[in-house]
């Protein structure tokens, strides 16, 4: 089989959540001995360093990448208002990446054409005009959802009423989408559910992110957890992350550290805005973006999700877990995981209920032992890498 992966942003080195879930399938196509070949939009939140891609990972995915200018525009923002188009999905429309696309597409002949998420299907014209490959979406979330969310948690009238207008655009522009589609992977069963309502005779499975099972490096096998450490880790320019860390901050973290005055915060991710960095004293430390974000998992206990707007599956929860990390969500935050509260997670919605989970898991290690033993076995029996590409080929298979 011979796929084309269009990416909406540098799935390689996996740095985020978003880029782990696309490198996790390329790794898989390429495991299983399918060809590859990757398009990538780069901007400036997100780069391309070929060098420190490596020789064997350009020449394996025939990697090519366009930059893109997609940081918001105050004036480009105010007169889209007086149209209808989504100025989420406008910022990626470039006449240079849709030439790269086309031509690769006249040299080269697909099986399957992946669109990573929305923010590459503007290009599905195109595609299609150049191509006889199946498309198919991977939906990663449903994007409109998260901006409704984020209206209805919004104080400011002005705020909610312009999360609303960017919310019904984007629906509208995902909804046709969909319908365009020739098949449609959602990673969670939610968002299959939302898309089915939308699009009830779609081709459509629910296939989330698989995790790419590693044993330990000798040095990471040595790295021990802080005692009574708390961590957060997230790139803090998505809107929702820097919502929920600072939900956390505000209504929840006074009560742990009220019954164990001995927990520490740890808070980790790219972008760090100056309002959280200001925060920072002896019981929470801004670590920012680390320069290896799995020892930073090794080296602390308990793990954070405290999401109140979002779609889609969170990718650190799943390593998380492999890792056998202790880990506080909420519902939105653990949507799409087939996990079990007080089995494999502690979920918790309210403040006092997410300040109760993190002071059981802080002062009852037999049951943290417990919780660690059996989130590591749902990766291995669930979300192993192989398992979930296997899933997906066999959906490229049934739409021929």
């Amino acid at each position: 089989m011979k796929i084309l992966q269009l990416c909406h942003k540098p799935p390689f080195p996996p740095v985020d959540g978003g880029a782990i879930a696309m490198n996790n399938i390329s790794q898989g196509i390429l495991k299983a001995g399918h060809q590859l070949k990757i398009i990538s939009v780069a901007t400036a939140k997100h780069p391309v360093d070929l060098k420190a891609l490596g020789e064997e990972y350009l020449e394996k995915t025939q990697f090519e990448s366009v930059f893109l200018d997609t940081s918001i525009k105050a004036r480009a923002a105010f007169l889209n208002l007086f149209s209808s188009k989504s100025y989420n999905i406008e910022r990626f429309i470039c006449p240079k990446l849709e030439a790269t696309i086309v031509a690769v597409l006249k040299e080269q002949s697909f099986d399957v054409v992946i669109f990573e998420g929305l923010f590459v299907t503007p290009y599905f014209r195109s595609v299609r005009a150049n191509s006889s490959a199946k498309m198919v979406l991977r939906a990663h979330n449903v994007e409109y959802k998260i901006w409704d969310r984020m209206s209805y948690n919004a104080h400011n009238p002005l705020k909610k009423a312009y999360l609303k207008l960017l919310s019904k655009r984007l629906k509208k522009f995902e909804v046709k989408t969909f319908k365009r589609m020739d098949g449609i992977c959602a990673m969670t069963a939610i968002d299959a559910e939302i898309i089915q309502s939308e699009c009830p005779s779609k081709k459509l499975a629910i296939i989330p992110s698989g995790y790419l099972i590693e044993k330990l490096t000798e040095v990471q096998y040595k790295i021990k957890p802080e005692p009574q450490s708390i961590f957060h880790i997230a790139s803090m320019n998505w809107q929702p992350n820097f919502e929920a860390v600072d939900w956390f901050l505000n209504q929840v973290w006074s009560q742990v550290i009220g019954e164990n005055n001995t927990a520490r915060l740890y808070l980790a991710g790219r972008e760090m805005p100056k309002s959280l960095i200001q925060k920072a004293d002896e019981k929470i430390i801004i670590a920012g973006e680390v320069p290896d974000a799995k020892v930073f998992y090794l080296s602390k206990e308990i793990m954070i999700v405290p999401l109140l707007s979002g779609s889609g599956m969170r990718i650190k929860i799943i390593e998380g877990m492999a890792l056998g990390k202790i880990i506080v969500s909420t519902s939105i935050g653990a949507e799409g995981i087939n996990c079990t509260h007080n089995k494999n997670i502690l979920i918790a919605d309210t403040p006092q209920e997410f300040a109760n989970c993190l002071i059981k898991v802080l002062n009852d290690k037999e049951f943290c032992k417990t919780i660690s033993k059996n989130a590591q076995e749902l990766i291995a029996n669930e979300y192993n890498n192989d398992l979930v590409c296997n899933q997906l080929f066999t959906f490229f298979n049934e739409l021929n």
